[in-house]
Parts: structure tokens; sequence; C-alpha cells
């Protein structure tokens, strides 16, 4: 298969590319796109065998579901069977935008796009070339990360192309995404809502419309067996080829500290290093003897989770393809969008902590 890029100018799609987009998700096919998260790779949602492919072209356990995405609200109707008033405040607060409602689903909703199950995650992205495409497809649009499953997410057409060229049919390339971190994803209970991933709408901004319960995976390493109700929960993700150590602790400078020791100890030994944190530390690193070896890469300034969010897949990506033997990563706070951060740097770790 031959993968065509189409170049979106300044976010503005033309009708012309809107067609052709269309066309390609209309006859079954996968055409990926941006969103304010990361890069989706779309399929009709209710074509099982479109959302096959899209399983097929990743890689992707078949018991692992997929958001579901829609232009409109009224969409919602026709893909679940019961919608709540807290259902309606929380799409009426936070949609369009990075939250993903898991809902009891009509059978219109094919069950391999359920991942098997009774539910069916849905959310409606803000970025605008997103928004217009599902507005224009009058369709939902199944779309998990456009990325080879368990690599770090895709956050351009370039990490895309690098994973899925040939596998797909079309890549919207509309430039870097904002927020670089998936949707916060939750399941209504009674009287609470439970955050099963955390993302781009944080735990705090939730509770101004319900109790917010935190699912024990979102930062815990706990195993799972039988089916999951969101992405994210069972299987690897995020993972860089090389392995990792994530260090953190509430003291930043005694963080940054050990960061230093850890990140010396390992260049000693003759390996290449890559280190993904905050400036200061970055320079504390890059002074050490052993310099040659060590590849530090700035994620944003300590402390500020939204600037470190759009930047860790990037990092991870980039100290991929520089080759490094070993990566050690600088936590962050957990208020915020810490909380998001801190789940996909520990699942990229595979859960090798330092905590000091």
């Amino acid at each position: 298969m031959q993968t065509k890029i189409l170049q979106v100018k300044a976010g503005d799609l033309t009708e012309k590319q809107i067609q052709e987009v269309l066309a390609v998700w209309r006859r079954g096919g996968l055409a990926a796109f941006p969103t304010e998260t990361v890069y989706g790779l779309g399929a009709n949602a209710l074509d099982a065998d479109a959302v096959a492919d899209i399983f097929a072209a990743k890689g992707r356990p078949a018991d692992n579901p997929l958001i579901v995405h829609i232009g409109r609200i009224d969409q919602v109707k026709e893909l679940v069977t019961e919608w709540t008033d807290t259902a309606q405040a929380l799409a009426s607060r936070f949609w369009p935008g990075p939250l993903t409602l898991v809902l009891p689903a009509s059978p219109v909703v094919p069950g391999i796009t359920r991942g098997g199950l009774a539910t069916v995650g849905i959310r409606m992205p803000s970025h605008p070339v997103a928004l217009r495409l599902l507005q224009a497809a009058q369709l939902p649009i199944a779309a998990p990360s456009a990325n080879t499953s368990g690599r770090p997410s895709p956050v351009d057409a370039g990490d895309v192309w690098e994973d899925l060229k040939g596998k797909i049919d079309l890549i919207v390339d509309g430039g870097r995404t904002g927020l670089g971190i998936e949707s916060t994803v939750v399941s209504l209970e009674a009287g609470a809502l439970r955050v099963l991933r955390p993302g781009g709408v944080t735990v705090e901004q939730l509770r101004q419309v319900a109790p917010v319960i935190v699912d024990a995976g979102a930062l815990g390493q706990v195993p799972v067996e039988g089916p999951v109700a969101s992405p994210g929960m069972k299987y690897r993700h995020y993972a860089p080829k090389a392995p990792a150590t994530l260090i953190e602790g509430e003291d930043l400078e005694a963080l940054a500290a050990k960061v230093q020791e850890v990140v010396a100890e390992l260049a000693q030994s003759g390996i290449r290093v890559g280190v993904m944190a905050s400036e200061p530390t970055c320079n504390r690193v890059t002074a050490l003897p052993e310099q040659e070896r060590i590849f530090a890469l700035n994620v944003g300034p300590r402390g500020d989770t939204e600037v470190i969010a759009a930047n860790i897949y990037w990092a991870l990506r980039e100290l991929d393809r520089i080759g490094v033997d070993h990566i050690v990563i600088e936590g962050v706070p957990l208020s915020g969008m810490g909380l998001a951060v801190a789940n996909r740097l520990r699942k990229a770790a595979g859960y090798n902590i330092i905590t000091i």
C-alpha cells in the first residue's frame, strides 16, 4: 500500500482535501489525522472490517477498545443506550476537548470497536482539522493513536509516517499537536467519576463537576486480566526502544542531584545515556566529564507539567533516533497535568522507578 501525505496549511482544510479524507473513510480505508492530543488513526467506527484494519496496521491486541470520535453531540444518541445528566454536564463543559466518556454502547457499535465490551468510549476533539473532518464525515470515527502499538504516541505527521507508512492510506499533516498527551478517560459510576486514564483534562477540573475516583492502575503497576474499559490500562504503552529509569521525588533539588548521579554511573560504564529532564537538570548532566556519551533533552521548565506533557513523546522518539542505550527520566509533581505525565512516564520506564 502507498501512503499519501496530505499537507494542511495553517490548519485550514480545503473542500477538496476534506473530500479526499472522507473518500478514504467511506470506502473502509484508514486515514491518520491530527487532534489536540496526539495523531489518531481513523476509520469508520461502524464498519467492523475497517476497524479490523486499524488493529492490523498498529499490531494492536483485539481486546484493547478504541475511542470513537464525533463531530456533533447529537451523534451520541446513536452510539449509546444511556446519557445521564452527569454525562451531559461533562460534555457541556469539556467538549470539544480531551475528555473521553465511557458509556453503555448501542448495538450499532460493532464488538471489535468496543474491544468486546458492553461499553464504548466517546469524545469530541477540539483540533480544528479533526473537528471539521468529523463534522463533514457525519460518521463516528474510531481512532486510537496513529502509531505501532506499544511505541510512544505520535505528535506530528513524521511520527505517523515512521511507524505506519505502507500500512495506511492517508496521513493528514496538520503540524505538531498542542497538548501532546492523550485524552482523560472516565467512566460514570453511582455518584462519582472514575478516571481510568489520566490525560488532558485534570482531576481538579473534573472535581468541579462531580466527585472523582482515580483508578488504581492510573499510577501503579496493577496486574490486569480480562477486558479493560479504556486504552492504556493493560498493555505495554509509550515505550522507547532503550530501557529507561524514572526518578521521582518531591524535593526538586534532591531529584536533580539523583538524576545526575544515575546518569554519571551509567555514562561511566561506557554506554550512551539519554536524559529527559528540566533545563536546570539538563545543564547539570551535560557538565559531567562523560558528556560525550550523554544526550540530554530539555522537556520544559521544572514543574511545568503542561509544557512537559507536550514534549515527552517527542523526547522519547528523539532519543530512539539518536540510538541511546539507556534513558534516565526526571519525574514530575503529581498535581494538575502531572498525574497524566507520571502515568505515561511510569509506563514508558516499565515501572523501573527510583523514589527518593
